[in-house]
């Protein structure tokens, strides 16, 4: 059984919910991201999604698009990135690692390559935004050999056919997008949510996670109420933003604050 296979039989056993915070590898300097992602685990989270930064996310948001530029502008790499993994791997040994991205960093890594760091590293999933399942027959190949699962994405505009394509291979769990546009750019409803969400689980046993759109404590408390777990993105990238000064530098109390912020998204997604 994987990490994220336990993770989640875990929260099932237990009658709650998966929060899954996101922010961007490097962001807003590497130190500073470091120690955020170490207290992620105290602040409630069950699974953690880390941002490969790309120069073209097109499926990522204003508030992340600076999030990737604060981290290049730090000096992020892939190899930076698959070491800041390893770095929390040695204090932590049982958080599910997920990294989302594009997949031009990981071709001009090396697939196999980058497969194999990333499992020496103790990621467990990936989510290639950019990579459709008709595509990705090398990567996933890669990632199913070192232990990594394919995470893949479903929209709204997903009928049963095309459901059972992306079915085809994934693992981990199922992220529902659940708002059809860029990270941070609608809200998500939890009426329409619940309703997709029903639909998708005649189809797989995989736990359904849903992310974009939900930015408050509210919102995670009640779309967690209809999921497996609840993904929050923008609305941390944009608490780690609110927390610097004009060059860009972390103010006091930067962690402090965002984790603090985080608390209050996790403890409303584990009150279901």
């Amino acid at each position: 059984m994987t990490r994220i296979e336990k993770r989640f039989a875990a929260l099932r056993a237990a009658g709650r919910k998966a929060f899954i915070p996101f922010i961007s590898a490097g962001d807003p300097d590497l130190e500073t991201f470091a120690h955020i992602l170490a207290g992620l685990p105290q602040a409630g989270c069950d699974l953690i999604e880390i941002g490969m930064p790309f120069s073209d996310p097109m499926a990522d948001g204003p508030a992340i698009e600076r999030a990737n530029l604060r981290a290049f502008a730090a000096g992020i790499t892939m190899k930076k990135i698959i070491a800041a993994v390893a770095a929390f791997r040695r204090a932590d040994a049982e958080t599910p690692i997920i990294l989302m991205g594009y997949i031009n960093p990981i071709l001009s890594y090396g697939i196999d390559a980058f497969a194999a760091d990333a499992q020496n590293a103790g990621v467990d999933g990936l989510i290639i935004a950019d990579l459709p399942p008709e595509e990705d027959s090398t990567l996933r190949a890669a990632a199913q050999k070192h232990g990594i699962d394919i995470v893949r994405l479903v929209a709204p505009t997903t009928d049963e056919n095309r459901l059972a394509t992306i079915l085809n291979g994934a693992g981990g769990f199922l992220y529902y997008v659940s708002v059809a546009g860029i990270t941070g750019s609608k809200q998500a409803a939890a009426e329409p949510v619940a309703r997709a969400v029903a639909a998708i689980r005649p189809h797989t046993n995989l736990p359904v996670a849903v992310g974009f759109g939900i930015t408050t404590p509210e919102q995670a408390h009640d779309i967690a109420a209809v999921a497996d777990g609840v993904v929050v993105g923008s609305a941390i990238v944009n608490r780690i933003a609110a927390n610097l000064d004009g060059d860009n530098k972390p103010k006091q109390g930067l962690t402090a604050d965002v984790l603090g912020f985080v608390a209050t998204l996790a403890d409303a997604a584990h009150g279901n």
